[in-house]
């Protein structure tokens, strides 16, 4: 058998045993996928059977639409809130609690705890929290003399309050990895810092923070895409309101497709969710390729 024989015969086999994996893979993903860029192009209405082509209309409309650009700026802002946060909340904890000491297991599962429970069971708990008759952190301000806030009545405190919830759930997460990366630096490196009369902010710019880059690139990256994807708790606490200021883009694509069944324009709002969350996925891969993860 020639070289070129063999060459194709290892490729059918690949194929063969990858095929099982493949067609769900086409059949749940690709196909909806292409059929959803297909449905941006039309006028459908979800209940209708006939879809009247309309070209570009949908992504004409969506650029000049104050929804979709008020619901982007409110994406960016709120990502921006919670990934900066997050990240240097991540960071802090896991550089008290990366070492093994008495209760140190213990802190870490208080902390990590909000992460795997359900985002909706957490935004019911927090709107009780942010109530702005008798909820916690009204009480809180009262005993100290300040007046209550309408949090979930008010663009920019509801904004803030959602944003706070998404960081107390997601700090867990962020400190693992941290901590992870943490207990991957050399000691070696510690210990000569000492010899050399370093300081301890001196040991943490020039050693620990260099040393973890790769681990906060790479959570800057999937905590933005999460915060873009993010759904759950704008549903339960605040559902886009007031007047749209916590709508974003994810928000807005269930506005337009299950209350106002506006199909054709939801679908070229997913696509554009798409971009954003492939695009940050992409950088993510190509710069991880080219950095050295410790």
């Amino acid at each position: 058998m020639s070289a070129f024989s063999q060459q194709l015969t290892n490729r059918f086999k690949v194929l063969l045993f990858t095929a099982p994996l493949l067609v769900p893979l086409a059949a749940f993903w690709l196909v909806p996928f292409g059929y959803s860029i297909y449905i941006s192009f039309t006028d459908w209405d979800y209940i209708s059977p006939e879809y009247d082509f309309v070209g570009l209309d949908n992504y004409q409309y969506m650029v000049e639409d104050f929804e979709f650009t008020q619901a982007l700026l409110n994406t960016f802002w709120f990502s921006l809130g919670v990934v900066v946060p997050t990240v240097t909340l991540g960071l802090l904890f896991a550089l008290m609690l990366h070492k093994n000491f008495a209760g140190s297991q213990f802190y870490r599962a208080v902390i990590f705890s909000p992460w795997i429970t359900p985002t909706v069971a957490v935004s019911i708990v927090w709107s009780w929290v942010f109530e702005s008759k008798s909820g916690l952190v009204n009480q809180l301000l009262m005993s100290a003399g300040f007046e209550k806030i309408a949090w979930f009545e008010q663009g920019d405190t509801a904004m803030v309050a959602v944003i706070i919830v998404t960081i107390w759930q997601a700090i867990g997460w962020t400190m693992l990895f941290y901590i992870s990366a943490l207990n991957k630096i050399p000691e070696s490196l510690y210990e000569a810092s000492l010899i050399d009369g370093c300081s301890s902010l001196t040991r943490f710019f020039k050693i620990t923070l260099p040393l973890v880059s790769p681990t906060t690139f790479f959570l800057v990256v999937v905590n933005i895409i999460t915060a873009v994807q993010a759904f759950d708790q704008f549903q339960i606490l605040t559902q886009g309101g007031p007047g749209g200021e916590t709508r974003t883009l994810l928000y807005l694509f269930y506005q337009q497709a299950f209350e106002r069944y506006e199909m054709g324009p939801a679908a070229a709002t997913s696509l554009v969710i798409f971009i954003i969350t492939g695009a940050l996925a992409l950088v993510n891969t190509y710069i991880g390729k080219r950095w050295v993860y410790y």
